[in-house]
């Protein structure tokens, strides 16, 4: 059983994972088990996996109204997480983070079912920080992780990620003529995840007019609440090299005609910058956990391999460092060179060889608790 969701950041590493595990064994059978409403029930079934919702959600800021109900998703969800695992028979249950995960490992761990959590970012939840009391494996994407969790179960594995996603050989002509840009003159991507990103885009809005006079063209990926203001900002000034995209579907032919990328600095992001070593600028989710995505950011702007800008500061400066860093050679190769060897290409494969041999460790004694 595979739980978690709610951003592509938790569902693409999910399913790397899964894809790993099915091929080092191709008879495994999988269960996702997710949140109701949420971007999981979609994504997952489109990529062949079974899934199941439970009623979770997480707490809403500034209303007390849609609250009062929390204690009771809860509880159902326990209950059904139960369920699931005493129906589905598990040998092994992991987590990738995401409302979902908590009550359903849990629930594994409760019945002796063998435990993984995968810990994305540099600074863990406090779900993660929790289950990891209890749970058998905690793979990891930072080094320095012992601080928060058991150093004995950590094992050091990277993110997984989408491979087609950051191989990029051969795809620099696919991605011009995708896009429909020229060679020669440089480019910028713009994405703010899955969601899309408030702060980057009113940045990049803010430096529509700049961009356009030093003749820079532009991939903007704005997500869906921010696309139709984003169409009409670039139609005004007939800024026809700014391509607008609500989501951008090949991502690989995006990196690879990238000259610099403005990016969040969710964990997943990050690792496939480290991955296609491309210089960034980081804009960090000032609303994130536990503040997260600063600390992501962190982990590679103090080696020197990306740039960041406060989100709170994305209208005045994004478009400024972007002017700044994408005519300067000197910075670009720098940047480029201190990413490069951050990354982790075969995570997935690690992580689905823990969970293969977490699964035939599972004792009989286990399963006849788990029938219980």
């Amino acid at each position: 059983m595979i739980s978690g969701g709610g951003t592509g950041g938790h569902i693409f590493p999910a399913i790397a994972v899964a894809n790993a595990v099915r091929e080092l064994e191709r008879d495994a059978q999988f269960l996702f088990v997710g949140a109701e409403g949420k971007m999981e029930m979609e994504k997952v079934p489109a990529a062949g996996y079974a899934i199941e919702g439970l009623p979770i959600r997480g707490f809403q800021r500034g209303s007390i109204v849609k609250n009062l109900a929390l204690p009771w998703r809860l509880l159902r969800s326990m209950m059904k997480a139960r369920m699931l695992v005493r129906t589905f028979k598990p040998h092994v249950a992991v987590g990738v983070g995401g409302y979902a995960s908590g009550p359903l490992l849990a629930a594994a761990q409760r019945m002796n079912v063998p435990t993984l959590i995968q810990e994305q970012n540099s600074f863990p939840g406090k779900t993660n920080i929790y289950l990891a009391k209890r749970v058998d494996r905690i793979c990891v994407a930072y080094a320095g992780m012992e601080k928060f969790f058991p150093k004995e179960k950590l094992l050091l594995t990277g993110n997984p990620v989408r491979q087609e996603v950051v191989r990029l050989a051969g795809k620099h002509p696919r991605g011009l003529e995708h896009f429909g840009l020229q060679a020669g003159r440089p480019i910028l991507f713009v994405t703010g995840g899955s969601l899309g990103a408030r702060g980057v885009n009113r940045g990049i809005e803010a430096a529509l007019m700049d961009l356009q006079a030093a003749g820079i063209q532009v991939i903007w990926q704005t997500g869906t609440p921010y696309l139709k203001q984003a169409q009409e900002a670039v139609a005004k000034l007939n800024y026809s090299d700014c391509k607008v995209h609500e989501f951008v579907g090949k991502m690989d032919y995006a990196y690879a005609v990238a000259d610099l990328v403005v990016s969040r600095a969710g964990a997943i992001s990050v690792s496939e910058l480290c991955l296609v070593q491309k210089p960034a600028i980081l804009v960090p989710l000032p609303t994130a956990a536990e503040d997260h995505q600063t600390h992501n950011a962190r982990a590679l702007t103090d080696r020197g391999a990306a740039v960041l800008v406060k989100d709170v500061d994305a209208a005045a400066e994004l478009g400024k460092t972007v002017l700044r860093l994408i005519n300067d050679k000197e910075a670009l190769d720098g940047l480029h060179t201190a990413i490069a060897g951050l990354g982790t290409l075969n995570a997935a494969e690690m992580i689905a060889a823990e969970v293969i041999r977490l699964a035939k460790k599972m004792p009989a004694q286990k399963a006849t608790a788990m029938n219980a």
